[in-house]
Order: C-alpha cells, then sequence, then structure tokens
C-alpha cells in the first residue's frame, strides 16, 4: 500500500460513502430512493469539484441531500490527506512518517517539515475566505428569499465557490445575478483565491503582515509564488478580452446586454472556466470559437495545492520556458532567473501527454456511445470533467449511462492526478543503476 495507492483509494471510499447517503430517500425531495447512477455521478462530482450534474441540485435534493453534496465538495477542495489529517489532529493524535509523506505528496511540498502548521493554516484559510464570502452574499440572498432561505444559499454558495466545485441551488446557475456587481466579484473573488493555492496565499499573508509592522526582512518570494500569480493574472485578462470580443456581438448571450454588463459577463466567463463550474449564460447558446476558448482555459486550469483542477498553471509556464528556450537555442530552461531542474520538465511532459491522452480517450469513447451528440459538445464536455470544471453545454443528463461511467472516471482521473494515478497503478518506481549510451533523434 504505497502512499499514492492511500490517496486514491482515499478518494473513492468518500465517492463511495456520499452515493450510499445520496440514494438514501431523505436525501431526495421526493422522499423516494436515488437512482444509484445519479447518487454515483453527483457524488464523483461532489468530491473531485466539479459540479457536472445531471439533476437539478436545488430541485432534485432535500436539504440533507444537498447539505451531503456540500460536504463531499468541501472534503474533496480540501483533499483526502488534508481531511484525513485534520480529523487525526482534532482527535489529538500525532501522525507518523508515513502520513507526513503522503501530505507532501498530496500537496505537491518540496519538504516534510512543518506538516502540522500547514494543515492548520490551510483549515483556517479556508474558514476565513468561506465565512467571508457567506457575509458578503448575505444581502442579496435574504433580500430575495428571506433569511431562512437566504442564509442557506450564502453558504451553500459560498463554500461551492471557495472550492471551485461548481455546484448552485438555482436551475440556472448564476444567470438570474449576473448584473450583480456584488454577487459576481463575492464569487469571482473565492473562486480566484481558492483555486491559486494555499501556498500563495500564506505567502502573500506573511508579506502583508511584514509590511504593516514595517518589519526590515523583507520576503522574498518564491517561484511557485511569481508563476501563479503572473500566470493567474495573464490568462484571466486575456480570458477577459477574448470573450468580450468573441461574444459581444452574439445576441444569445452578451449581445442585448449593456456595455457594462458586457465587462461584467466576459470577466466572469474567464473567471468561470479556470475550473469554477458557474455559469452567468447559457454555456449552449456561445459562439464556436467561444466554445474553443472555454475548452482552453478549462484544460490550463488553475494553480498547484489549489481547489482547481487542470494541467495547472505551473506546467503551463514551464512548458512554455521549455519551448522559448528552444526557439532560442538555449539548453537551459529559466523562469525568474532560476533554472527548471530536469525531472520537472519531465513531470509537466508526463502531465501533459496523460492528460491530452485521457480527454481523447474519453472523447472518442462517448462519441461510439452517443453518436448524435456533436463533436464540440462532446470535446466540451469531457475536458470539463477532466479539468474538474462543471461547465456543459446541457447534454450532461441526456447521455447515455454509458458515457455518464466515462465521465464519472474522467473527473476522478482529473481529481487525483495522471501522474498519481498511475503511480498507485505501477508502484514506486525502483532505483537503477544502469545507464545507457546516448545517441541522438530527429524530433519536429
Amino acid at each position: 500500500m504505497t502512499v499514492s495507492r492511500t490517496i486514491c483509494l482515499g478518494f473513492l471510499a468518500v465517492i463511495a460513502v456520499g452515493t450510499i447517503l445520496l440514494m438514501m430517500p431523505f436525501s431526495t425531495s421526493n422522499g423516494t430512493w436515488n437512482d444509484p447512477v445519479v447518487a454515483l455521478f453527483t457524488s464523483t462530482s461532489a468530491v473531485c469539484v466539479t459540479g457536472l450534474a445531471v439533476v437539478d441540485t436545488g430541485t432534485y435534493f432535500s436539504f440533507w441531500g444537498q447539505l451531503f453534496i456540500l460536504m463531499l465538495a468541501q472534503i474533496g477542495g480540501l483533499g483526502y490527506m488534508t481531511t484525513t489529517t485534520f480529523l487525526i489532529l482534532l482527535i489529538g493524535r500525532r501522525f507518523d512518517l508515513r502520513q507526513k509523506v503522503a501530505i507532501q505528496q498530496a500537496l505537491d511540498r518540496p519538504g516534510m517539515s512543518g506538516s502540522t502548521q500547514v494543515i492548520r493554516s490551510i483549515i483556517a484559510t479556508t474558514l476565513i475566505f468561506e465565512i467571508t464570502g457567506i457575509l458578503l452574499l448575505l444581502p442579496t440572498f435574504v433580500t430575495d428569499y428571506g433569511w431562512n432561505r437566504g442564509i442557506w444559499l450564502a453558504i451553500f454558495h459560498s463554500i461551492s465557490a471557495w472550492n471551485n466545485a461548481g455546484f448552485s441551488l438555482f436551475q440556472d446557475s448564476l444567470v438570474k445575478y449576473q448584473s450583480s456587481w456584488l454577487v459576481v466579484f463575492t464569487i469571482t473573488f473565492l473562486i480566484i483565491f481558492g483555486g491559486i493555492g494555499y501556498q500563495v496565499i500564506l505567502e502573500m499573508y506573511i508579506w502583508l503582515r511584514d509590511r504593516l509592522v514595517k518589519k526590515k526582512a523583507t520576503l522574498v518570494f518564491s517561484l511557485d509564488f511569481k508563476v501563479a500569480t503572473s500566470t493567474t493574472l495573464i490568462l484571466l485578462a486575456l480570458g477577459t478580452v477574448a470573450f468580450l470580443c468573441i461574444e459581444m456581438r452574439n445576441p444569445n448571450t452578451f449581445g442585448l446586454q449593456s456595455i457594462s454588463n458586457h465587462l461584467l459577463l466576459a470577466w466572469f466567463q474567464s473567471v468561470t472556466t479556470r475550473t469554477a463550474g458557474f455559469n452567468s449564460i447559457d454555456i449552449g447558446k456561445m459562439t464556436t470559437a467561444g466554445l474553443f476558448i472555454t475548452i482552453a482555459l478549462m484544460f490550463i486550469g488553475a494553480s498547484p495545492s489549489g481547489t482547481g483542477g487542470g494541467i495547472k498553471t505551473t506546467t503551463l509556464r514551464v512548458l512554455t520556458s521549455c519551448t522559448k528556450a528552444i526557439l532560442q537555442g538555449k539548453e537551459e530552461v529559466l523562469l525568474y532567473e532560476r533554472k527548471i531542474a530536469i525531472p520537472l520538465i519531465l513531470k509537466a511532459v508526463g502531465v501533459l501527454v496523460g492528460s491530452v491522452s485521457t480527454v481523447i480517450l474519453s472523447t472518442i469513447i462517448i462519441a461510439l456511445t452517443d453518436p448524435k451528440l456533436e463533436f464540440i459538445q462532446i470535446l466540451f464536455e469531457v475536458v470539463s470533467a477532466f479539468a474538474t470544471v462543471g461547465l456543459s453545454t446541457g447534454i450532461t443528463s441526456s447521455v447515455s449511462t454509458a458515457a455518464k461511467i466515462i465521465l464519472i472516471i474522467t473527473m476522478y482521473v482529473g481529481r487525483v492526478g495522471v501522474l498519481l494515478l498511475m503511480s498507485s497503478l505501477l508502484g514506486d518506481p525502483k532505483p537503477t543503476r544502469i545507464h545507457y549510451p546516448e545517441e541522438n533523434l530527429l524530433v519536429g
């Protein structure tokens, strides 16, 4: 039982428990036993913080069903090992070396020291942001739905947004609030910080704290911080401009809105495609170019140690830096005056190849099981599932049972990670002292 197998089986165990809970009569609004496929799909989507749904969450599930979905999304956002470690700390137990190694791999940390403090910081950060989101959403939802319903809506959407889960209790997601600056910026604020990674938030907090107390020793930001923040800002800006230019003449999305709403819709769309899953427009009515831009942003996803999916912003920067180095005739890959190690480059290539292979294979299988669907719809759905986004052109509930099973597997692979899953299947690599001769090969 290797660490990677522990993490993968842990996610499967949480999905299984969630499936059983969502199948119970008290989880559905009509009080009957739930369809096993619906329960399994919803549980997987929640644990994998995806947000794809085959039924309307707000009307199909009872309060208890919605609460179970929210709890599964919270566990999925924190991660299996983070949640398990936190529970161990709550009951006062100390965790051993094996658990420290698991935390290191789950959070992709360079070392094992300070694991307890990291877990506590992650939990504290999560609570602070989620409570802040609840307080900001309360005025709007309480005004529209009263105190009881408004408080639950604020809690549900704040936790769902922070964990990049994308589940909404409204039938049209957030289309009703597409012009509400408070709702849009609160949700996008939670999505961005939830997906950017705990390490980045902690470094930002330390920097602000040192500036406020006027501490002489200034914090030197890590390479992770620089890459994650700069890439996120670039993608958000490019996405906003791209959606604004492409969809502003589409009467089914932006066309009939005011200029200020154009900016608001483009901004929200640029943020939510980064693995969040909420939508303020009808995704199925977007132009083909808009759908392809959405697919590209979904595939890139959020940052490491965040609650989002995709190949991650750091993987994108490593690969683009490799391309830049090749074009400039350099033999070293540099990022912010730092040399990128060869194993890290190999890992980035492995993530890209594994991710593309998963998307291609899933798309082919669904195209065979549901031949009446358009290619762009299938590709969009598969990338949304793999990158744990949750956006859909509206075909999720109508696909065949076989296609739903494929989407379930794709969501799971996207959440645990291609390399971690392969490591759990193949086992840890064995060290070897054999070195083979080097030889040239024609490439490109």
